[in-house]
C-alpha cells in the first residue's frame, strides 16, 4: 500500500516521459515476478521486499491502465465504451479476487493468492505485446524528468499513507502521526515550491486549476472514502455480528458486484453518451448515498436478505454508474501528453481518499463502540452502534460527493456525444 500509493504519481508521469506502452509492460513484468518472489517466500523480510517491489508494479500497470484506454480510443463515444469494459472488468475482478482468495487460502495456503498472478502475467504480457501497438505511446519530446519533484511528493505520499493506515493502531491523535503528517505536509509544500518554479515540472500546477480535474479529483476522494468504507465496515457487521463466514461474507457482495459490472459493461456508457458523464456521476453516487443510509439502520438482530441485500443493491447501481463518468470526468480536460499524469492522479485521489476514509470512519465507529459499552450496551450492539455511524458518515460522503459533482462538474458535449452505441 505505501509503494502502490506513493508511486502512482510518478509512475503516470514517467509514461507520458517515456511512452505508455513501454512502462505498462515493465509495471507488469515487476509485478508478475513480485508475486512470484511472495509466493515462495520463506521469511518475512523477503516477503516484505517482495511486497513493496509488487506495490510499485502495480502502481505503474494502475496509472498507466487509463492512459493506454486514452491513447487507443480517441473518439468520446468508442472512449466511453472502452471505460465501460474497463469498469465491467474492474468489477469482475473484485468479485473474482474475494472469492478466489478465500477459495485458494482455504484449500491451499496463502501463498497460492500470489502464485495464481503468475500465469494472468504471462498471458496479459503476451497479449499487450500482440495487441498494443507501439505507436500508442504519444510521447513527450523533452524527457525531462522533474527529479526532486518525484522524490518529494512520492516521499510525501508514503509518509501520509503509513500515517493514516497506522492511525487506527496508535491514535490519530499520538506524536508518531501528527509528526509524520506534519512532515508530509512539509514535504508536499516543498514540492509545490519545486513545481512553480520547475522547467518541466513533474506536475504542472496549472492542471489543479482546470474545473473538471480538480472537482473530478476531489468527488473521487469522497467517493473512495465513502466505498473503502462500504467493503471495510460491511464485511465486519456480516462476519461478527451476524456470524458469516469469510466465504458467505464474499457471497454476500457478490450480487453488488455482478450489478456493478452489469451497469459498467451494458448501461453506464449509454448514459454518458446520451446524458454526459455529470448527470450519471450525481445519480450514481446519489444511489450509493441511499444504500450507504439503508446500512446505517441494520439492527443486532439483522438478516442479509431484509437488512442488507436491498443496499447492496442500490450500492452496486451507483458504483456501476458512477465508475465510468468519474474516470472521464477526470480525463476530459487534459492533452492526451498530459494523460498519464491525469490517470495517476485520479488513482492516487481513489487511493488516498480510501485510505483516509476507511481510517477516519473505522476510528468512528470504534469512538461509538467504547461508548455505547461503558454505557452498558451489549458487546455485538455496541459494536453495530459503532458501524451504523460509519455507515452514516459513509453516506454523507457520498452525497457530498454528488452535490459538488451536481454544482461544479462542466460537462462539455460534443458532436460525438450522440453517436450511437450498439
Amino acid at each position: 500500500m505505501l509503494t502502490f500509493g506513493g508511486f502512482l504519481l510518478l509512475s503516470g508521469r514517467l509514461g507520458d516521459l517515456y511512452g505508455h506502452r513501454k512502462l505498462f509492460l515493465i509495471g507488469l513484468v515487476m509485478f508478475t515476478l513480485a508475486s512470484l518472489s511472495c509466493g515462495l517466500s520463506n521469511t518475512q523480510t523477503l516477503l516484505i521486499i517482495s511486497r513493496v517491489i509488487q506495490g510499485i508494479g502495480g502502481a505503474i500497470v494502475a496509472a498507466i491502465g487509463l492512459s493506454l484506454l486514452v491513447d487507443l480510443f480517441p473518439e468520446p463515444a468508442e472512449r466511453a465504451k472502452a471505460m465501460g469494459f474497463f469498469g465491467f472488468v474492474a468489477s469482475g475482478g473484485g468479485s473474482l479476487g474475494v472469492l478466489l482468495g478465500g477459495l485458494l487460502t482455504g484449500a491451499l495456503n496463502w501463498h497460492w493468492i500470489f502464485l495464481v498472478n503468475i500465469p494472468i502475467g504471462i498471458l496479459v504480457f503476451i497479449l499487450s505485446m500482440k495487441l498494443l501497438p507501439s505507436s500508442v505511446s504519444r510521447v513527450i519530446k523533452e524527457r525531462h524528468l522533474d527529479y526532486w519533484g518525484a522524490v518529494t511528493v512520492t516521499s510525501a505520499l508514503m509518509l501520509a499513507v503509513y500515517a493514516i493506515v497506522n492511525g487506527n493502531q496508535v491514535g490519530f491523535a499520538s506524536a508518531e502521526t501528527i509528526i509524520l503528517l506534519i512532515i508530509a505536509g512539509v514535504l508536499l509544500g516543498i514540492f509545490i515550491f519545486i513545481e512553480s518554479r520547475a522547467r518541466v515540472p513533474l506536475i504542472p500546477l496549472s492542471m489543479f486549476r482546470l474545473r473538471n480535474v480538480a472537482t473530478a479529483n476531489t468527488v473521487g476522494v469522497l467517493w473512495a472514502a465513502a466505498m473503502f468504507a462500504w467493503f471495510f465496515i460491511s464485511a465486519l457487521y456480516l462476519q461478527i455480528v451476524l456470524g458469516f463466514s469469510p466465504m458467505r461474507v464474499g457471497l454476500a457482495f457478490l450480487p453488488a458486484n455482478l450489478i456493478m459490472a452489469i451497469f459498467s459493461f451494458s448501461l453506464s456508457a449509454k448514459l454518458v453518451m446520451h446524458f454526459g458523464f455529470k448527470r450519471p456521476l450525481a445519480v450514481g453516487l446519489t444511489l450509493a448515498a441511499l444504500g450507504l443510509l439503508l446500512l446505517a439502520l441494520v439492527p443486532v438482530s439483522g438478516h442479509y436478505l431484509l437488512n442488507v441485500f436491498p443496499s447492496m443493491i442500490l450500492l452496486g447501481m451507483g458504483a456501476g454508474m458512477a465508475f465510468n463518468p468519474m474516470l472521464l470526468s477526470a480525463m476530459s480536460d487534459v492533452s492526451p501528453s498530459d494523460s498519464g499524469l491525469a490517470s495517476g492522479l485520479v488513482n492516487t485521489s481513489f487511493m488516498m481518499g480510501g485510505a483516509l476514509g476507511l481510517s477516519i470512519l473505522a476510528s468512528l465507529a470504534a469512538v461509538q463502540t467504547i461508548q455505547l459499552k461503558a454505557a452498558g450496551v451489549s458487546e455485538l450492539a455496541a459494536l453495530t452502534g459503532g458501524y451504523r455511524v460509519a455507515f452514516l458518515v459513509g453516506a454523507i460522503f457520498a452525497g457530498l460527493g454528488a452535490l459538488l459533482c451536481a454544482l461544479l462538474l462542466r460537462a462539455r458535449p460534443t458532436p460525438q456525444m450522440d453517436a450511437p452505441i450498439h
